[in-house]
């Protein structure tokens, strides 16, 4: 019962403005480490592991749904048939 608790206070708006703010401190937070060790050009761009973790969840989700859609999920009565 506690997990569905939880999935109900994500769905709100606050838990979603918690999250962003979180996401825009760590953004902002990254600006102001040194660099001057980084292996790519990539990661001399101001938070750039922030929105490259952001983007591979938004895709891992996706793609998720997609593959679910595309044939793995089936009915609930598929076994008594």
């Amino acid at each position: 019962m506690t997990l569905l608790r939880l999935i109900e206070f994500l769905r709100r708006a606050s838990a979603r403005g918690g999250s962003c703010g979180v996401l825009a401190l760590v953004a902002l937070i990254d600006v102001f480490v040194d660099k001057h060790h980084a292996h790519t050009k990539a990661e001399h761009l101001p938070a750039f592991w922030s929105v490259f973790g952001f983007v591979a969840c938004v895709l891992i989700v996706l793609l998720s749904k997609a593959f679910g859609k595309a044939g793995i999920m089936t009915r609930e009565d598929y076994y008594d048939e």
